[in-house]
């Protein structure tokens, strides 16, 4: 199948990118699936409660065992006390999900394929920065009509320039195509990918 590829820096014209990644079915469930992983895999397990044995203090018995009227107790740290340990703590909980190579790339092309027929993947020649002003590349946004919403910039190898003129754009990423995930896929109203990043990715997911 053939993609124009809009000229920013050369003359454009199109290019042949394989439809085994950017002309597959959309498969939702996949994607559902592979975008809750991810998430999954980011979350971290930050609660963390004490057991008994952790909680400081509690070596000495409180009251002899017995004579005193008072139900007998072995420590201050014992559950049922105030200041005492947890019975279940939270913590170290392991949120990770599994998903194997073969689903990760299918999911993946079936995400390329849904933003090449929804219009949301856009080809260029590249961004040609040679500055690191952020105006730069807001004028170079400014030619592919791409001013609002979130946009995500994919090249083969992301420069320096590009990296800095970027970070300071609300809604927008820049990023290599080893670094692309399916959450900034699926997050951006708009991919904007450079002709050699496609080419990549076509290698990748092929």
């Amino acid at each position: 199948m053939e993609m124009p590829v809009t000229a920013v820096t050369g003359t454009g014209g199109n290019i042949e990118l394989a439809d085994t990644v950017f002309d597959r079915p959309f498969n939702e469930g996949l994607v559902h699936q592979m975008v809750v992983a991810f998430m999954a895999n980011a979350r971290q397990a930050d609660a963390k409660q004490k057991t008994r044995r952790e909680v400081r203090g509690g070596g000495r018995k409180p009251w002899k065992q017995k004579g005193s009227g008072r139900a007998r107790a072995g420590s201050i740290r014992s559950p049922l006390w105030r200041g005492g340990g947890k019975v279940f703590p939270a913590g170290g909980e392991n949120y990770s999900q599994k998903l194997n190579k073969k689903m990760y790339r299918a999911g993946m092309r079936s995400i390329f394929s849904e933003l090449r027929r929804l219009g949301r993947l856009q080809l260029v020649d590249g961004f040609g920065l040679d500055s690191l002003k952020t105006r730069d590349l807001v004028s170079r946004l400014s030619q592919l009509d791409l001013q609002t919403g979130h946009l995500l910039l994919v090249v083969d190898e992301l420069s320096v320039e590009l990296a800095l003129a970027s970070r300071n754009l609300v809604g927008v990423e820049a990023c290599e195509v080893q670094d692309l995930n399916p959450l900034a896929l699926v997050w951006a109203e708009r991919v904007v990918m450079t002709a050699d990043a496609a080419r990549a990715v076509e290698e990748w997911l092929q």
